[in-house]
């Protein structure tokens, strides 16, 4: 009898490709429009064994003072203690736990523990995975990711009626990484 663990496979290493990627979230504002922003200084690492997605493992850091939302004054108010304090928090990191297929073509579910500020929670990722492609600068790997997180749950509790800034933040990211 031949027993065979993920340790019998290969394991390929591949480090986020900054160029190709974003990381991106959405909330809503007064209850009548939509806020986008992005992150846009971060660092990203993959681990997979063989050629799927399945028992791959994550990890994420993220700067928060890269928040960037196209208005300086609003992402200062972001960096500030109302919000991200990135003064005595200045990453925010996620790790996976596991990652399962669904039984639909490359698409997976990725649990993992997201850290903001001083609170680690688990999420859950909807991740469609894209392939690999070859090309004379080497092979890259792309993937899609979407959660959605409720901001009171991580101390992000800026909540002055005036400000109707929304709790549930959309989280879209779209990543290459690049085979190591």
């Amino acid at each position: 009898m031949i027993f065979l663990t993920v340790s019998s496979f290969a394991q390929t290493q591949w480090k986020v490709d900054p160029y190709h990627s974003s990381l991106n979230f959405n909330i809503e504002h007064s209850g009548i429009s939509i806020v986008n922003g992005k992150f846009l200084d971060y660092t990203g690492n993959l681990t997979t064994a063989g050629e799927t997605l399945e028992n791959a493992t994550y990890d994420f850091t993220v700067k928060v003072a890269s928040i960037n939302t196209s208005v300086e004054d609003r992402d200062n108010h972001l960096k500030s203690a109302d919000f991200f304090e990135v003064e005595k928090y200045p990453n925010m990191t996620f790790k996976s736990t596991k990652i399962l297929a669904t039984g639909k073509p490359d698409h997976y579910l990725l649990y993992g523990d997201l850290t903001i500020k001083d609170v680690t929670k688990e999420v859950i990722f909807d991740v469609y995975y894209g392939g690999i492609a070859k090309s004379d600068k080497g092979e890259k790997l792309g993937l899609k990711a979407k959660t959605t997180i409720n901001r009171f749950d991580y101390n992000i509790n800026f909540d002055p009626v005036a400000a109707g800034v929304g709790k549930e933040v959309s989280i879209v990211v779209h990543l290459q990484f690049a085979k190591q």
